[in-house]
């Protein structure tokens, strides 16, 4: 019997994506919301960086298994440019966010994403039997639906607590004057 991974981005993320979330956050002090927004920020940065390395293995294996039915001769490391360029690839599906902030740990992104493959090292794709590759698809992808629907949900987060701050200073409730002197300080 396998056993579920933790959610993407854990507790923290569950926090964020816990219903009553932004009700709750929209009544706190303007500094609390500031913070709240920020953290919600790293978060989805965080999100987005385990995305894309979650992204590259299941490419790569996608392509593996790919070159092996169609058995045109070359390597996978032949066809690594041709992966990492995104060849066929749709679309970003991103929001097109300015990003500000680095991932906080991306040893521990690395290992969750690793984690996803129990018993299949992914470092020796070529060694690996086509039932390791399916089934390594097959979490990977299960995986990618998962995060990215997470990594949505922190995105709405955000936005909910940015239009509460915009909403704030055009109200009058929140002084411009006053957030610049305070980032001044810090």
């Amino acid at each position: 019997m396998t056993r579920e991974p933790i959610p993407a981005g854990g507790a923290a993320v569950d926090a964020l994506l816990d219903p009553g979330f932004l009700e709750a956050a929209v009544q706190r002090p303007m500094a609390d919301v500031r913070r709240l927004r920020r953290q919600a920020e790293q978060e989805e940065v965080n999100l987005s960086y385990t995305r894309r390395l979650l992204q590259g293995r299941l490419d790569i294996v996608r392509r593996e298994l790919q070159r092996r039915a169609e058995d045109d001769g070359r390597s996978l490391v032949d066809l690594l440019p041709e992966i990492l360029a995104e060849k066929g690839r749709g679309p970003a599906h991103g929001l097109g966010r300015h990003q500000t902030v680095q991932p906080a740990a991306p040893e521990e992104y690395e290992s969750w994403v690793n984690a996803l493959t129990p018993g299949v090292d992914l470092s020796a794709v070529p060694e690996l039997a086509d039932a390791d590759l399916e089934r390594a698809a097959r979490a990977l992808a299960t995986a990618e639906g998962s995060l990215s629907e997470r990594r949505r949900g922190v995105q709405r987060v955000m936005d909910g607590l940015a239009a509460e701050l915009g909403r704030r200073y055009q109200d009058g409730e929140a002084d411009v004057a006053a957030l610049l002197a305070a980032e001044g300080r810090h």
